[in-house]
C-alpha cells in the first residue's frame, strides 16, 4: 500500500500506483480531492507531455504545486494519464 501524506494527513492511498522516474503516480480514485485545488503552474516533459499542478491543502496550510499530472499525455507516458504524483515535503510510503 502506497501513501502519501502531508502535516499528518493522507492525500492519497493505493495499492496500485505507477512508478516513474522514482515518483509514485497515484490513480484518480486513490485521492483525497478535498485536500487539493488546481493551481496555474504547468510544465513540459519531452517524452510524458504537459503537466498540471495542484496545491496540496491541510488545516488552512498550503504546499503550493506540490502535486502534479497528465490529463493528457503522450504515448509514451498513457499508462499515467490523470494520476497524480506529489514532492515538496508530501511523503510517499510505498
Amino acid at each position: 500500500m502506497a501513501r502519501a501524506v502531508w502535516n499528518g494527513t493522507v492525500i492519497a492511498e493505493s495499492e496500485t500506483t505507477v512508478e516513474v522516474e522514482g515518483n509514485q503516480y497515484f490513480p484518480p480514485g486513490a485521492l483525497r480531492r478535498e485536500h487539493l485545488q488546481p493551481s496555474k503552474t504547468t510544465s513540459h516533459c519531452g517524452w510524458k507531455g504537459d503537466a498540471n499542478y495542484y496545491d496540496v491543502i491541510v488545516d488552512g496550510q498550503v504546499n503550493a504545486d506540490a502535486a502534479w499530472s497528465y490529463a493528457a499525455p503522450l504515448d509514451a507516458a498513457a499508462n499515467i494519464k490523470d494520476h497524480v504524483a506529489f514532492w515538496k515535503g508530501v511523503q510517499v510510503e510505498a
